[in-house]
């Protein structure tokens, strides 16, 4: 394998919000291909229950973009009054203030992306052991990390949001989501602007790696 490309893909493959192209339509062989690559990832038990939801209507888009805002303030209130309680640093609080712009820049923006997927995962955990759940959500998450780097490879940047779940219900009636099928994630997709992408800055690995034992 060429290892500076897939480094780079790996180290490169960021949280893409204001830096989505909303004027640009995204081809839907495009999102195919990116799919038939994301099916290729593991699944706890090879149970492959997955299922992927691709929303392009416009009526829905807005819709959604609408529960996602009114769940996106809710959550910027509760995640401020925390903030003001917590120190963790210089360089984790000027990341967080790019951050925290660029996530209400997409609050207010998330109808416009001209795509969106919704990963899905085959039954209900709620309820269960964390044994269960880890399989669970261990099953579509993979999925769809596969989507987001097929798709930077192509050009398309996406973003990982959950905050639509606190209205899951909404949505899997407007989608026709059945009952039993679990959301995992809402990801608006575009083309980026600008040449490229380059790794975050981040504490070494070995300040959050502990050999044989927790240190």
């Amino acid at each position: 394998m060429d290892l500076a490309t897939v480094d780079k893909l790996l180290t490169s493959t960021r949280v893409v919000r204001k830096r989505l192209d909303f004027t640009r339509p995204v081809e839907k062989e495009v999102i195919e291909q990116c799919l038939e690559i994301a099916i290729q990832a593991p699944t706890g038990g090879n149970s492959q229950g997955w299922h992927f939801i691709v929303v392009t209507d416009a009526d829905k888009r807005a819709r959604i973009g609408e529960l996602y805002r009114e769940s996106f303030y809710i959550y910027a209130r509760s995640s401020n009054e925390q903030a003001a309680t917590q120190g963790k640093g210089e360089l984790y609080e000027k990341q967080q203030a790019r951050v925290v712009k660029s996530a209400v820049y997409l609050a207010q923006h998330m109808a416009e992306a001209p795509v969106m997927v919704i990963p899905c995962i085959n039954g209900r955990v709620e309820s269960e052991s964390p044994m269960t759940q880890a399989g669970q959500y261990g099953s579509i998450l993979p999925a769809t990390w596969s989507l987001m780097l097929a798709l930077r490879a192509r050009g398309l940047g996406s973003a990982w949001t959950t905050l639509h779940l606190r209205y899951e219900e909404q949505v899997a009636d407007l989608l026709g989501i059945p009952s039993h099928i679990t959301q995992a994630a809402l990801l608006p997709i575009a083309y980026f602007t600008g040449d490229d992408f380059r790794p975050a800055k981040r504490p070494p690995a070995t300040t959050v790696t502990s050999w044989n034992g927790w240190k």
